[in-house]
């Protein structure tokens, strides 16, 4: 025998043996940790499911990549279990990206439902609404300005001017100014009640007729429920005030527009921080209107008062917040998306009690009950069913894999 086919049979018996060893390592470590997680509640048997021990070892599948006897098929666990790696990998990047969306969709939340609580003490301190949007909008969209000049002006950072002036309207200062025109006609609780409410209906109705989103009867009964807590909200707000037809209805026009904005980022499969970067850089043109008209100096607030709002309403709310709703808006759909707006108003009356000292009332306890308990149920999706053995897959070898042994 010559020395070189030796040497050669030599590598490929060692390099076999080590995988075969690894095999072993991974699927007793890997039914450990299984034994302890325990069985998940629905999880499908698959053949992504039911391989599990020892298909997702990232040492297997580095060493079955590296190997130069992976094409002549000697390696024969290693190129077995590459398809099903493949999968597990993708399902698990896909639940994680799902998992982040969300947690950052509910940081947005906390974010906008800490507005009213951060606004109140701008205007305890000397600032109007006025000034507080041209913190906002000039802190963002001078941040964001780099941005959108790499994409060019020509053409809307190159999504069009159609498209960039359709979310600069429905995100912008556009919409910031009929929320705050509403204000002024209508109790703030009409605004914090018809806003999320009508986003919500808008995400719902909006998924089924542009991307075909299905309506289940959790999500039905979840949305009324979510309603009926808004309206709890709304009348202990308005409670010796008297509302007016022109403030609820601007209030309904600000929840339009915010409705489809995620619906239409969607749509256009426009990023979530490219779609947050137009909007701050187009709401730039509020200030020369805000100098002309609203400017009272800067002495009006003390420096410390500019920079929190500079941080919050210019970093936090209007480049974070907006780009986590795009974001999510994306990885989740605008259905998802719309379930949320609700928890604004909550979020805010939770923050109150803290930061403020204002306590709700029984009927806003009800409405905060109503609005988590709606979206449990709008969000509850049944376990599936778990297969019979018969219906587990089965591998090359004709052996079902709960019967295999390491």
């Amino acid at each position: 025998m010559r020395p070189s086919r030796a040497a050669g049979l030599g590598i490929e018996f060692i390099a076999l043996s080590m995988l075969g060893l690894l095999r072993l390592a991974t699927d007793a470590m890997n039914g450990f940790v299984r034994a302890a997680e325990g069985p998940k509640s629905g999880e499908k048997r698959t053949a992504a499911t039911a391989r599990r021990p020892g298909a997702i070892c990232p040492f297997m599948r580095w060493a079955h990549a590296q190997s130069p006897y992976r094409a002549s098929g000697r390696l024969r666990y290693a190129s077995r279990m590459d398809p099903i790696v493949e999968t597990d990998l993708r399902a698990a990047a896909e639940l994680r990206r799902r998992r982040l969306a969300a947690a950052g969709m509910v940081f947005a939340v906390l974010l906008f439902g800490s507005n009213f609580v951060i606004s109140r003490h701008a205007v305890l301190h000397g600032m109007s609404v006025y000034d507080i949007m041209a913190v906002r909008f000039g802190t963002a969209g001078l941040l964001l300005l780099p941005l959108v000049l790499r994409r060019g002006l020509a053409n809307c950072s190159g999504v069009g001017w159609g498209r960039g002036l359709f979310l600069l309207v429905s995100s912008g200062f556009p919409m910031s100014f009929l929320m705050l025109t509403g204000l002024s006609m209508a109790p703030a609780a009409h605004g914090a009640t018809i806003t999320p409410g009508t986003v919500t209906m808008i995400g719902i109705v909006g998924s089924v007729t542009m991307f075909g989103a299905a309506i289940s009867r959790n999500l039905v009964i979840g949305t009324l429920g979510m309603l009926a807590g808004l309206a709890c909200l709304a009348i202990a707000g308005s409670a010796g005030g008297h509302a007016t037809v022109t403030g609820d209805l601007l209030f309904f026009c600000c929840g339009l527009l915010w409705g489809f904005y995620p619906l239409m980022i969607q749509r256009w499969r426009i990023d979530g921080l490219h779609a947050a970067a137009i909007v701050s850089v187009l709401s730039l043109v509020y200030l020369p209107l805000y100098f002309a008209f609203f400017f009272r100096g800067f002495e009006i607030a003390p420096w410390q008062a500019f920079a929190v709002q500079a941080v919050y309403q210019g970093v936090l709310n209007m480049i974070v917040a907006l780009w986590l709703w795009g974001r999510a808006a994306h990885v989740l759909g605008a259905a998802v998306v719309g379930r949320f707006p609700p928890l604004i108003p909550v979020t805010g009356t939770a923050l109150a009690i803290p930061v403020l000292g204002e306590w709700p009332g029984p009927i806003q306890w009800i409405g905060i009950a109503l609005i988590i308990s709606g979206l449990f149920v709008a969000s509850w999706r049944r376990p599936a069913r778990q297969p019979k053995q018969d219906q587990v897959p089965q591998d090359r070898d004709g052996e079902a894999e709960p019967e295999r042994r390491p």
